[in-house]
């Protein structure tokens, strides 16, 4: 426990509530909601407790509680009000603030208890797009602002992917529905970023396909592999950062001549596939822009 943060600059404050910290500021002198501690140079630091009960403030100010108000309630007072006023936008605000909290202190069971809080509400994929996608859009400007860590954001990854996993286990039981083809989904070479394509093998799972999951950095001679053992496929492919722009449309090439035969389709989705030359792509590669058109389609 030694390792956890648990001391915030208020610039840590403002990139975890997107309160300015010059608002946090007069928050502080004016309402003296906040407690923070003192450098000998006095230099503002906060202690995680200071900064759940601003995640908590900063909820209550967006469902339009004023801030002179706010800090006019006992201290137990405000979480409790937080719990009380919940509504399924606001309730999403909530656990993705909360999912922080468990992140900046490497605290699996809260994450858990939030989860589970959620699932009594809503739908897994509600879940995944209201709260985890903007809960990971999130991470990725915190770890930019050097507010996390490698090893928060890995952390965090790897709930969301055992959430995933255990949804899709329970759909790998039962059998396919639809019998016209089979999806493979992978990563090319190098290519490691895997959730989101993680979640596509649910989703296809989820509308009665079979899947083949072959996971991170696999070589176009294990996909001609694959073919040997199946007709009628759909390669998903999910291109973050890898093939790089200077790779990608010979990397399609090979695709093309490799794979795209007979019955052979191939979706491609990820940041690097708005490098592929459109105008040279075969009739049976389909670009992606979000898994969200790619469910439309299944």
């Amino acid at each position: 426990m030694n390792n956890i943060k648990s001391v915030f600059s208020i610039k840590d404050l403002e990139n975890l509530s997107g309160i300015k910290a010059h608002t946090i500021r007069i928050w502080e002198k004016r309402y003296n909601v906040l407690s923070p501690m003192r450098t000998e140079t006095n230099i503002r630091l906060y202690d995680s407790e200071n900064l759940q009960k601003l995640l908590n403030i900063t909820l209550l100010h967006k469902y339009g509680y004023k801030i002179s108000k706010i800090s006019k309630l006992p201290e137990e007072r405000i979480p409790q009000l937080v719990n009380e006023i919940v509504s399924e936008k606001s309730v999403k605000n909530h656990a993705i603030s909360t999912f922080k909290i468990a992140m900046m202190n490497f605290d699996q069971a809260l994450f858990i208890n939030t989860y589970d809080a959620l699932l009594k509400e809503t739908t897994f994929r509600e879940i995944f797009f209201g709260v985890f996608i903007p809960l990971i859009g999130e991470i990725g400007y915190l770890w930019q602002t050097n507010t996390i860590t490698i090893a928060h954001e890995h952390f965090i990854s790897y709930l969301i992917k055992q959430k995933i996993l255990l949804n899709t286990e329970v759909l790998q039981a039962k059998e396919p529905t639809k019998k016209d083809k089979v999806f493979v989904l992978y990563l090319p070479d190098n290519e490691i970023h895997e959730l989101g394509l993680m979640y596509l093998n649910y989703e296809v799972q989820l509308n009665g396909y079979k899947t083949i999951y072959l996971g991170e950095s696999v070589p176009i001679q294990s996909l001609k592999d694959v073919k040997r053992y199946f007709d009628n496929i759909t390669f998903i492919c999910y291109m973050t950062v890898e093939p790089n722009k200077d790779a990608i449309n010979d990397y399609m090439q090979e695709i093309t001549n490799h794979l795209l035969v007979d019955n052979t389709n191939f979706w491609a989705i990820g940041r690097m596939t708005q490098s592929i030359n459109v105008r040279s792509s075969n009739d049976k590669i389909t670009i992606f822009t979000s898994i969200a058109d790619i469910i439309t389609v299944l």
